[in-house]
């Protein structure tokens, strides 16, 4: 085998590689903010009230707060919308929310 077909190859198997971490990465996990809707309410400026108990995050966002791998929660979707219940805050999540507010509106 060549050298060029060997190229074309290896960069076929890394573009569906990226392809599928895309793919898991696209979906929406169930995150419970019990913890944190005061913290969050004050980054935001809003009324704690405001804040839901869950919110709908992309894998992500969701990994991160959670403190979970995110092909973890990637192998949850199979056969309904993952969970978790989030450990920590981050910016990320605080501009989610707040998009999920004014969507709302």
């Amino acid at each position: 085998m060549s050298y060029r077909c060997k190229s074309v190859i290896v960069s076929a198997v890394l573009g569906l590689a990226a392809l599928s971490a895309q793919a898991q990465q696209s979906g929406l996990v169930n995150v419970d903010l019990s913890n944190f809707r005061a913290d969050i309410a004050k980054d935001i400026n809003v009324d704690v009230s405001q804040i839901p108990v869950n919110v709908q995050l992309p894998i992500g966002v969701a990994a991160n707060v959670c403190g979970v791998d995110a092909n973890v929660l990637a192998r949850q979707q199979q056969g309904s919308t993952p969970s978790c219940q989030a450990k920590n805050k981050s910016q990320a999540l605080n501009e989610q929310v707040q998009r999920q507010l004014l969507a709302q509106k």
